[in-house]
């Protein structure tokens, strides 16, 4: 009945045996958020150049020791006590472990310094052709380092168990495929309507309301334990 996990939600278990799912960020967001920290950068360094010119060499010095640290412990500064960058904060984004654990030093620091690898042959190219490839979206520096970027905002609005009739389930589904169901039916008031649509249609094979009704229906069946 389900084949494949619906959107990028990345589920793990907590050592409390609680299914945690996390919405995994793409590649554009994940560039965007990157420009935005990079024009901060690079505002901070036209304005210390404008401020340290008049120092020669002494000036100089300063610049490229502030220089590497915008380049190098910025992004690991803001990941570590902030959870995200600036340009990761603003598009909603945060760094963590893949269990789901505030990122820490060690891991932020070897995710940043494998930038330099995926950035090879240019513009992040091995960094790209690695997220296009990996289900999570993971760069070079994300599989070294055990980290996932994801959307911040995790809440869900449940979907109430008498918000719709039970409905049994016409075929014989495996738990993982039951979890499945359930999540989608929670987080379908989150996702556009035509969205909804689309995914219930594949689930049951009817059309428009119909489809989701059916969804929510099988969602209670599961949610009142049948």
């Amino acid at each position: 009945m389900l084949n494949a996990p619906l959107d990028t939600v990345y589920t793990f278990e907590t050592p409390e045996g609680v299914d945690l799912g996390l919405r995994i960020a793409g590649p554009v967001p994940r560039a965007l958020a990157w420009a935005i920290d990079a024009a901060i950068r690079y505002a901070v360094v036209f304005a210390l150049s404008l401020a340290i010119f008049s120092l020669a060499k002494l000036g100089f010095g300063i610049f490229l020791v502030v220089l590497f640290l915008l380049e190098w412990l910025y992004p690991v500064f803001f990941e570590v006590t902030r959870g995200a960058t600036p340009g990761k904060k603003a598009l909603g984004l945060v760094v963590l472990h893949d269990n789901g654990t505030p990122v820490g030093w060690t891991a932020s620091l070897i995710r940043n310094l494998l930038r330099v690898v995926d950035f090879f042959p240019v513009l992040y190219a091995t960094g790209l052709a690695s997220v296009l490839i990996n289900r999570q979206f993971k760069r070079l520096g994300d599989l070294a380092a055990g980290t996932l970027v994801v959307y911040a905002d995790q809440g869900r609005t449940s979907v109430a168990p008498q918000a719709a009739e039970a409905l049994p389930l016409p075929v014989a589904v495996s738990v993982d495929e039951q979890r499945a169901l359930l999540d989608f039916a929670e987080r379908s008031s989150a996702l556009a309507p035509a969205r909804v649509a689309e995914l219930a249609q594949i689930l049951t094979g009817e059309n428009g309301a119909q489809a989701v009704h059916m969804v929510h229906g099988y969602a209670c069946w599961l949610a009142r334990g049948r």
